[in-house]
């Protein structure tokens, strides 16, 4: 971490003593931006935070005027904001999803393009759902292919948004987190299930046509109407990362400044569906897990008030440039780290 040169504060008569570096965080209040938020104090920072009304924040998002001051003279930004995905892709929650990633990113660049001192670096949560459903190969930051669909066009917009426009004295990351564990809705959910005895793989298959994923956005990609993926036969990869993985990225990130633009966040031991539930399953202590071909699971994502994408997706990702930089991921194999988290 740097500071910089005008950053110092003077203690009496003695000579002026650097400050420590302003981090400001958007999000905060979520699993990965409470973890965050501790981590950032323990290393060095001084923290603000932005985000709902009625939350313990130091600016809401109806406060432009607060997030301006916010942002000028920061050292660092990070935007995790977001409504949360796990929930039915209905009318009203797939506009929510799309407001509280597009206008609360486009709300903080309007911040940072008015700043005296702009930030050095702003990192800006995305997703690696962006790439398409992939069985036939990895996808990397410079030769994914990137899918379509509602869930797509969301993280296409984000990082549209994100990187529009000129700051030239602000350095850019969008974070293309795969799916991250740790105690958040994504590993609990299929906890519960493995706890339950329906721990079992999930398969692709047969349902009622739907809307729920058509794209959204005035650039709307893929079909109206879904339509299945072949079947994978619960070997769909599963791209994951540990939440310790999370934090030292963005910690090496913060100090490798030759890192900017998208970077896949997604432990390189790609895991799949099958695998990874029978690891859950031994993480809980439960012998039995009935497998759900698609129908057995779209009863139940109903009941549960969630989207089988989040199973179903053949998710491949390799984080090539983070590798490229020299970064090591600690948590690698899925069976440690489900007995981690759920022990």
């Amino acid at each position: 971490m740097s500071i910089r040169p005008d950053d110092q504060v003077s203690e009496g008569s003695g000579p002026p003593v650097p400050r420590a570096p302003i981090a400001v965080i958007a999000g905060a209040s979520g699993f990965i931006g409470g973890q965050l938020l501790t981590a950032l104090r323990t290393w060095g920072y001084e923290t603000r935070t932005i985000g709902r009304a009625g939350s313990h924040c130091d600016a809401t998002w109806q406060e432009p005027s607060r997030i301006r001051e916010l942002v000028d003279g920061t050292d660092l930004l990070i935007n995790l904001a977001g409504r949360s995905v796990g929930c039915r892709y209905t009318d009203a929650n797939r506009q929510e999803i799309w407001d509280s990633r597009i206008l609360t990113t486009s709300a903080l660049k309007d911040a940072v393009g008015a700043a005296s001192a702009p930030p050095r670096l702003w990192i800006n949560s995305s997703t690696a759902t962006i790439y398409r459903h992939a069985t036939d190969r990895p996808q990397t930051e410079d030769d994914g292919e990137i899918g379509e669909g509602f869930s797509v066009d969301i993280a296409k917009a984000w990082e549209k948004e994100f990187f529009a426009g000129s700051l030239p004295a602000t350095r850019r990351v969008a974070l293309r987190m795969a799916i991250v564990l740790g105690d958040g809705a994504a590993l609990n959910m299929l906890a519960t299930a493995a706890r339950f005895g329906a721990g079992g793989p999930q398969h692709e298959g047969r349902w009622f046509p739907h809307r729920r994923y058509r794209g959204i956005g005035p650039e709307a990609s893929g079909p109206t109407v879904w339509h299945q993926h072949p079947p994978t036969h619960g070997r769909q990869r599963f791209s994951w990362v540990h939440i310790d993985d999370v934090l030292r990225a963005v910690r090496f990130i913060i100090s490798h400044e030759e890192l900017s633009g998208p970077i896949n966040v997604s432990n390189p031991q790609v895991t799949d569906n099958a695998t990874l539930m029978a690891a859950l399953r031994r993480a809980v202590r439960m012998p039995i897990g009935i497998p759900a071909p698609r129908w057995l699971l779209e009863l139940g994502m109903i009941v549960l008030r969630q989207e089988s994408e989040l199973v179903l997706k053949s998710r491949w990702v390799l984080p090539e440039r983070l590798e490229a930089a020299g970064f090591d991921f600690r948590w690698t194999d899925i069976e440690a780290a489900t007995k981690h988290l759920l022990r």
